[in-house]
């Protein structure tokens, strides 16, 4: 079975997704034949899949274990770490109270090399931070606890990480306009918008409702990376974050129960999969 999902979506990203929302709610484990039904409703050639969870099982993603012929992949627990966290920021309270304090990082690496520049980069902007200078990120969230957790995984960076306030909201603005390009932040929000307004309120059935779930999930997995989720006092005039939220919220938890009654037939047990 195909379905036109638009462009098309990476095997590699449909796994995580289909881990991330369904299958780790069933042990964190499925089988080879029962991955390539559900990417097929994709468009992905079966060999194409196996091909996938080969490399992805390289990577340590999964370990297997077969019964017969049959192969089964089990989600490794760094990989149901990631997927927890993942959920836990998308799915974050996008209005979420400001007691108009900053975390603030101060990062001092002794022997910069571009790998650990990009890696540290990728993992604050994921906490939300953004970049002040080279060396200074903040955020208007309390994400002290994360940052010093991060900090454990850079032992050759030396961190500061602290709670201040400037006390003055233009100076905030101020912060918030050095640090994240909201237009461009916005216009993507505006994009993703167009592109998925006509699922609200859709009644869809089977693989149409997965497709157009993970599709989705797809488009908005980016915006932690962009958006610092910004308290209202600090938002823009027309700024549309909270809005794309809404409509990502209320449109997965729609599609909810016929995505996942397709991929439990698949699977052929229950998927007690919590709805945002």
């Amino acid at each position: 079975m195909t379905t036109d999902s638009g462009p098309a979506l990476k095997p590699r990203a449909l796994i995580l997704d289909l881990f991330g929302d369904y299958l780790r709610y069933t042990g964190g484990e499925a089988k080879a034949g029962d991955l390539v039904t559900l990417l097929g409703a994709f468009g992905v050639e079966p060999a194409t899949v196996r091909m996938t969870l080969t490399r992805l099982r390289r990577e340590r993603w999964f370990t297997t274990r077969r019964e017969g012929r049959e192969a089964s992949y089990l989600l490794s627990a760094h990989m149901l770490g990631v997927l927890q966290s993942g959920r836990e920021r998308i799915f974050a309270d996008y209005d979420e109270p400001w007691d108009h304090h900053w975390t603030t990082v101060v990062q001092q690496n002794a022997k910069p090399d571009r790998s650990t520049r990009d890696q540290l980069r990728r993992q604050l902007s994921w906490l939300g931070f953004g970049s002040l200078t080279a060396s200074t990120w903040m955020t208007p969230r309390d994400r002290g606890s994360e940052a010093r957790a991060l900090a454990a995984e850079f032992s050759d960076v030396h961190f500061t990480v602290m709670r201040a306030k400037t006390g003055e909201v233009e100076a905030d603005r101020d912060v918030v306009a050095r640090c994240w390009d909201l237009d461009r932040i916005n216009q993507t929000y505006e994009r993703f918008l167009a592109d998925n307004a006509h699922l609200a309120g859709a009644t869809l059935r089977g693989a149409d409702a997965l497709v157009a779930r993970t599709t989705l999930i797809d488009g908005y997995r980016h915006f932690p990376f962009l958006d610092p989720w910004l308290p209202k006092d600090l938002r823009p005039d027309g700024w549309l974050g909270a809005e794309a939220n809404h409509l990502f919220r209320s449109v997965h938890r729609e599609l909810g129960p016929a995505a996942t009654a397709f991929v439990s037939e698949v699977v052929g047990g229950p998927i007690d999969s919590p709805q945002q």
